[in-house]
This record gives C-alpha cells, structure tokens and sequence, in this order.
C-alpha cells in the first residue's frame, strides 16, 4: 500500500520524505490556509505550492474552489498549467457532488472529472461516502477516489445518537465488529418481544432504524470499493482518506487499498510501541564494554 501524506505543511512533508516512506501528497484549500498561516513569514502561494510538487516524486492534489462544472473545470486546468510543469505529478481533486442542499445540482463533480479525463487531466474524487459514488466517479475516468473514513464514522455514530465531542472525538477508533453485535443482540431482543407482531412490522421498528445503514464502517466503504473495482475491472485507485488513526490504517492496509493519505501525527503513531520502547532500554543496557569495542576500530 502506498502512502500519501495529508498535509500542505512543508515542514511535515520533508521530514516524512526523508525517512523515505511518502509517496505522494493531498492537500487542500484548508489545508494549505493552515499551513501558510503558521509560517512567520508571507509567502507567495504559487511559490509554496510549488515547493511541495518539487519535494516528492509522487503525486500532489491540488482541490478546486468553485461547485459548477465549468468553473471546476477552468480552475483544473489553470492549476495543472501552473504547477505539473514543476514535477509532472499534479492531481485535481474534485468534489464527487458538490451539491450543499437537496435543490442543487447533483452530477457538477461528475461532469468536470469525465471533462478532465478527456483532456488527460488527472482527478482525485474526494468527498466520497459511499461506494455508489466511488463507481460512478470510476466510471467518470477519475484516477482515485478517497472515501473519507473517519467522517463516514462519525455519521454513522450520530445516526445511533451519539454526540460529537461527548461520546468520541475525531481521534476515537470506531468498532464495525461491535457495531455488528449490537445490532445483532438487539434485533434478537426485539424478535423475542414481539415475536407474535407482523415481520415487516418488526423490520421498520423505530428501535432498529436508529442501526440502520448500509455500510458498517468508513474502513468497510473502502472494503465495498474494492470489491466493486475488482468486479469491473476499474483501473481507478483508491486512496482511504479521513485517516485519525494508526489502527485505521492497518485496517485499509487488510482490505488491499491502494493508498492511504496520513496526517503526520498518525505517521509518528504507526511507528511507536511501547514494548520497542522497552527493547530498546534492555538492549542499550545489556550492551557490555567488550561489544563497545567492536566499534571504536
């Protein structure tokens, strides 16, 4: 599996780079703001952005600002025109729907990926929660798609009413296999209480509606994904994205992804274990003057 690392700091990814694990790099309009907002100097946008093509042999996402098509597809190319000559690894990513309401425009990130495609413009399909918008995406001719993780797990724990920053933070690991034996137990108890009711009446008890989703995990929309690219043949790749931790990656690793996208904090987590911790006091320890020897020659 391939990692990209999801930063625009530039600081982050050379250090990353340097330990010669990067692949690539996603950013995005929030992300460069925060990581030009953190310099002690201005610098030019064009210059930094540059920078980060120039740092890694590998692909760089670069998001568009506007919703229409059109526009989408304007601010593509400008941006491929102004930053792929640096290092021939600019991606566009473009929002798979950019509609903000149900009267919106659904297909605007459809159309600008299947226009850019024709123009042999790379895209990245990002904002993906569902496999259904994954294959369309593919089907579109995007590149990648990056089905976002952690923001699929938190819709789901808000769909079972639990509440943002009370009951998990954006850190917290979400546990599709418990999920699936809470559901499990709980339709067994409602079958027990009325199990002289009507089943279809049973099915849509509001009791089970608050479990109901058709996936069980962001981990699982990726598991989804690669299912349906292998059945079709889909040369698209998918990149798990919305990572908030080290046991989130080797999840996406499990499932055969083809890349994960890793803030730089949840890169130093992978690496870090205690018992390494300790092995390596033990063995600094254990270390007696006649093996020092060996190197002072």
């Amino acid at each position: 599996m391939k990692i990209f690392i999801d930063t625009a700091k530039l600081g982050e990814i050379k250090e990353a780079n340097s330990w010669g694990i990067v692949d690539g790099v996603t950013t995005n309009p929030s992300l460069i703001k925060k990581a030009v907002d953190s310099l002690e100097k201005k610098v030019s946008m064009e210059n930094y952005i540059a920078s980060i093509c120039k740092e890694v042999d590998g692909p760089v996402s670069l998001e568009v600002k506007s919703q229409g098509a059109k526009e989408m597809i304007e601010e593509a190319k400008k941006l491929y025109n102004m930053f792929n000559h640096v290092n021939n690894n600019v991606v566009i990513k473009i929002p798979v729907n950019t509609a903000m309401q149900d009267d919106q425009e659904n297909y605007e990130g459809i159309k600008a990926i299947k226009n850019l495609e024709e123009r042999e413009i790379p895209t990245n399909a990002t904002l993906v929660m569902s496999p259904n918008q994954a294959m369309l995406a593919a089907k579109a001719g995007a590149k990648y798609v990056s089905p976002f993780l952690g923001r699929i797990d938190d819709y789901i724990r808000v769909k079972m009413g639990l509440k943002p920053g009370r009951d998990f933070d954006k850190v917290s690991y979400f546990d599709e296999k418990l999920l699936e034996k809470i559901k499990h137990e709980k339709t067994k108890e409602i079958i027990r209480e009325e199990i002289k009711e009507d089943i279809g009446r049973i099915y849509v008890n509001e009791r089970l509606k608050a479990f109901s989703t058709d996936v069980k995990s962001g981990v699982d929309v990726v598991r989804k994904i690669k299912k349906i690219f292998e059945n079709y043949k889909f040369e698209t790749k998918i990149i798990a994205a919305s990572i908030r931790n080290a046991r989130q990656v080797m999840e996406v690793a499990e499932t055969g992804a083809d890349i994960a996208t890793i803030p730089f904090d949840v890169i130093a987590q992978m690496i870090k274990h205690y018992k390494t911790q300790e092995g390596m006091k033990n063995f600094t320890k254990d270390i007696i003057p006649e093996y020092e020897v060996l190197f002072k020659k």
